[in-house]
């Protein structure tokens, strides 16, 4: 039973140290890269029947290193592996590759694309990204309540002064909303949306847009993205810690040892001063 139990954990101990390699790490996100070209490049037209087949037997194969690698990774880290968010990321992905692919499941075959989106959970760096994205949510439902009010008002104004003048764009709040966030994203904003109503007997409209423009483009929109910046600056800034207290814990450490030989060289040197005396 010890006999075992040992080579148990010795095997345990094997592939969580397989899965933890680098160069493991660097081929799967390797394969990852190779499979998203290959699935825009299956997208185009005009492929031999050679071709195509080519990029089903790769969408199988790395279908199969995916799931050896999640085999892998229970083997080696069991119930664990579930309380680590983006390994639960990695195994719905692959779950999603393996579900039917009739014509009844082509939704779910479209949704095989998916898996380049694992490319997030195997790059350090993208996952910070991600992370500080999800951490700033909370702040981003305030900014957004404020951007949804901000709209709201200037929607009910927009349609109160230019409903009757041009009925396509603002003959209703719910059309004057849509239209206003097109203005927002600076998607035509002149041509389509400010230069009508400017024509249809409102020649100062342009003041109103523009200052929906400053307020909801370059102020409210401009929030979001300092949120996220905070949050990876946080992120930076806990590194820097941990870094900083790992270099004091190891002068500290070094700090002791350097205490502890010379404790011990002078413990050396009076016994050999009370050899010598002896002599």
């Amino acid at each position: 039973m010890t006999a075992n139990t040992s080579a148990t954990s010795g095997f345990r101990s094997g592939v969580t140290a397989l899965v933890e390699a680098p160069w493991f790490n660097a081929f799967i996100t390797f394969v990852i890269i190779l499979n998203a070209i290959t699935l825009g490049c299956a997208t185009y037209q005009g492929w031999s029947a050679q071709t195509l087949a080519f990029f089903r037997w790769f969408d199988a194969a790395v279908t199969f290193i995916f799931v050896v690698e999640i085999g892998l990774k229970l083997i080696a880290y069991r119930g664990a592996f579930f309380k680590n968010g983006w390994n639960v990321f990695d195994f719905a992905i692959v779950a999603i590759a393996l579900a039917p692919v009739s014509q009844s499941f082509s939704v779910l075959r479209a949704l095989r694309v998916l898996r380049v989106l694992r490319l997030i959970s195997v790059v350090p760096m993208l996952r910070k990204v991600v992370e500080a994205l999800f951490r700033a949510i909370p702040g981003m439902g305030a900014i957004a309540a404020v951007l949804a009010l901000m709209i709201y008002v200037a929607a009910v104004m927009a349609t109160t002064m230019y409903g009757a003048s041009v009925p396509e764009l603002f003959g209703s709040l719910e059309r004057s909303a849509f239209t206003l966030f097109q203005v927002m994203t600076m998607d035509g904003w002149r041509n389509e949306a400010v230069q009508p109503v400017m024509d249809a007997g409102h020649p100062f409209a342009w003041v109103f847009f523009l200052l929906f423009i400053l307020v909801g483009s370059f102020a409210v929109l401009n929030l979001f993205i300092g949120l996220i910046v905070e949050a990876m600056n946080d992120d930076i800034e806990k590194d820097v810690e941990r870094l900083e207290a790992g270099h004091v814990a190891a002068h500290e450490e070094r700090e002791d040892m350097l205490a502890v030989l010379s404790a011990m060289r002078a413990e050396i040197a009076e016994l050999k001063a009370a050899i010598d005396a002896k002599d």
